[in-house]
């Protein structure tokens, strides 16, 4: 209750730093998950932080999308950015209805439809270029620059391929970037926990990430620079470190990339 305005009185806190406080506690870090095909890890965390109210979207870094068919030799292929959930969904469904959701595969799918359009390709992506046609995924909210603060892969791998790809584009946009490697295995039930445990770490590097840009003003770290990101950035191994202690069971890796 604010007693001041109960007895007619003035609020004696400044409109601008309530502003600020505002801004601060409003405040969230910008995600992308990444695993192979981006259909069962990095969806998984998708949805996790979506609902967790974090701007995130997703990608794989296969260069084809494969999901378990009839036999170990028979996968289904699709192809990155062009074939929707929805499409994959009524193929796998029509071929065999009762394998596929026995699998899991059909509940999986059902699932990722209803996040975003489609399975992306992490080395298609444009960094920087307005995702305007991305407004109905979920986790879009905030993600309109394409942009985002940190990068969660799901194997080491993805993880390899992110910090590959980030090398050779030649960090045209100087901006600092967090890619975080945490080890799930690709089933479903690991994706699960691993989805968990990436909101833990989100919140994790908000709080920290809440409190710099306190200090050092929102526009500057909001920017990205690698000025006003310095503490921030040197404060991530320790969270880091002390969110592996809460998931000993999923080891991580981590460096400083640039977008």
């Amino acid at each position: 209750m604010d007693v001041d305005r109960e007895n007619g009185g003035e609020t004696s806190a400044n409109p601008n730093q309530n502003g600020e406080q505002e801004d601060t506690q409003l405040f969230k870090l910008k995600f992308c998950t990444v695993c192979a095909s981006n259909q069962n890890r990095s969806m998984e965390g998708h949805l996790r932080l979506s609902e967790a109210h974090y701007p995130v979207i997703s990608f794989g870094t296969g260069s084809l999308v494969r999901l378990p068919g009839p036999t170990i030799s028979q996968p289904n292929v699709y192809k990155f950015n062009e074939t929707s959930y929805d499409s994959i969904y009524r193929e796998l469904e029509a071929k065999d209805s009762r394998l596929y959701r026995a699998n899991g595969l059909l509940n999986m799918v059902d699932r990722n439809r209803n996040v975003k359009w489609g399975p992306e390709r992490w080395q298609d992506w444009q960094i920087g270029m307005p995702r305007l046609k991305h407004e109905k995924d979920q986790g879009s909210e905030g993600m309109e620059g394409g942009i985002a603060d940190i990068v969660i892969t799901c194997e080491e791998r993805c993880w390899d391929a992110v910090v590959d790809d980030l090398m050779n584009r030649g960090s045209p946009l100087n901006r600092p970037v967090h890619v975080i490697n945490i080890d799930i295995r690709d089933n479903h039930e690991e994706a699960s926990v691993g989805g968990k445990a990436m909101v833990d770490l989100a919140d994790s590097l908000n709080k920290v990430a809440a409190e710099e840009r306190a200090k050092v003003g929102a526009s500057g770290f909001d920017a990205g620079g690698a000025a006003s990101r310095s503490n921030f950035d040197e404060r991530v191994p320790e969270v880091l470190g002390e969110w592996q202690e809460r998931w000993p069971t999923l080891p991580a890796t981590w460096t400083l990339a640039w977008f």
